[in-house]
């Protein structure tokens, strides 16, 4: 067991969760969204936001979230982390939490994120970075940067169409078991097929829904957690990994840096793939899915796409993946991350109705963010894993 395992494996639980589920909220700016799940969070655990001295939140629609947060919250934090690296930004708030409050920075650490994204007609106010080496090809961000990934996938690994419509399905096979869910009407291998092809080789069913939504964490230390009115569910590992900013950088278009993250997590936590009961990755496009449950251990390289096809994944699979029914069919707004963690920790309370994995005790949660530039990984247990 490393250092790290030593000093941070399940010292801290998370304790309340907040979802809005407010996939469709017309007069709901990203910060409405956030202060909602922000206090159904705080409420899910018995505390108050006068309770919060730790802040961790990123936005696409604020240049200085912590701030403005902090502001409309009305909280002062002790510690503060705005980190911004797209999607996974709630895993790395997730990992700097976890130190904060082993070490005494703060008490109470909110992780929390709004978005109002399908109701701003689809756009994210973001500041781009100069793509010198791709702008002359006038891909569609970050669209083509996925596109470009599951072309190479498929050419070394002779991954095919069908196998990514099979992710697609799947995914809409768990949202059709969660009443939640945005989109829960039936899916087939010939409508992914014939949906309209956005960049080659992936069609507009292979991308992520456009939501609105926000979600919230609340963590304290394991000591505390205890007297808390939800069975508290411990961060057991996290890992995080940068590999590049553009996708023309990237160094491996078909190998991710969820290798590394994986890796760092699996360590922390001292458990191996075969361990996890229950899997949440971030499938923002259906290349994803099969990208990381290859690069995190779950099968060979090359071989997810026949694990998919197989049913592995889909209800009554042997291996429970993205069972709220993911990016893909149950919300994806703007920034997806958090929602990963907050399916996690409703699984290992037991709080998913139809959808609910039986004797779940071990869940991984992945996050990815810009194209597929940055990666998070957290291992997340009940008592019964300490």
């Amino acid at each position: 067991m490393s250092r790290d395992a030593d000093t941070l494996r399940g010292r801290t639980a998370i304790v309340g969760a907040g979802n809005t589920r407010r996939w469709h909220a017309p007069r709901r700016t990203p910060f409405d969204q956030l202060q909602e799940a922000a206090v159904l969070a705080l409420e899910d655990c018995g505390l108050r936001m006068s309770d919060v001295d730790g802040l961790y939140c990123a936005l696409s629609n604020s240049g200085l979230p912590v701030l403005n947060v902090a502001e409309r919250l009305g909280v002062k934090p002790r510690h503060a982390d705005g980190t911004m690296v797209g999607g996974a930004s709630f895993l790395f708030h997730l990992q700097s939490a976890m130190a904060a409050l082993v070490n005494g920075l703060c008490d109470v650490a909110l992780i929390c994120y709004g978005s109002n994204q399908l109701t701003a007609s689809g756009k994210l106010v973001a500041v781009h970075d100069p793509q010198p080496y791709e702008t002359p090809f006038r891909p569609r961000y970050p669209l083509s940067s996925y596109a470009l990934a599951a072309a190479r996938h498929m050419h070394e690994y002779g991954t095919t169409r069908e196998q990514l419509a099979d992710v697609a399905i799947a995914a809409r096979k768990w949202a059709m078991l969660n009443p939640d869910a945005f989109v829960r009407d039936p899916l087939t291998r010939d409508q992914v097929l014939t949906s309209h092809m956005i960049s080659d080789p992936l069609t507009k069913a292979d991308c992520c829904l456009v939501t609105d939504g926000g979600a919230a964490l609340v963590l304290t230390r394991a000591d505390r957690a205890r007297d808390l009115p939800h069975k508290p569910v411990y961060v057991l590992g996290t890992g995080i990994a940068v590999s590049h900013r553009q996708i023309s950088a990237m160094s491996d278009l078909a190998t991710t840096h969820a290798v590394e993250s994986g890796r760092r997590a699996y360590a922390m936590a001292g458990v191996s793939p075969q361990d996890i009961d229950h899997l949440m990755v971030y499938d923002a496009f259906t290349i994803n899915t099969l990208l990381f449950l290859e690069d995190l251990g779950f099968c060979a390289k090359g071989e997810a796409g026949g694990m998919v096809s197989e049913g592995v994944i889909s209800p009554g699979g042997r291996l429970p993946v993205n069972t709220n029914g993911g990016g893909l069919s149950c919300n994806h707004p703007g920034m997806y991350g958090l929602f990963t963690i907050i399916e996690s920790v409703e699984q290992l309370r037991g709080h998913c109705g139809a959808r609910q994995i039986k004797d779940v005790e071990l869940s991984l949660a992945h996050a990815n963010g810009g194209v597929l530039s940055s990666q998070a990984t957290a291992i997340l247990g009940t008592a019964a894993t300490l």
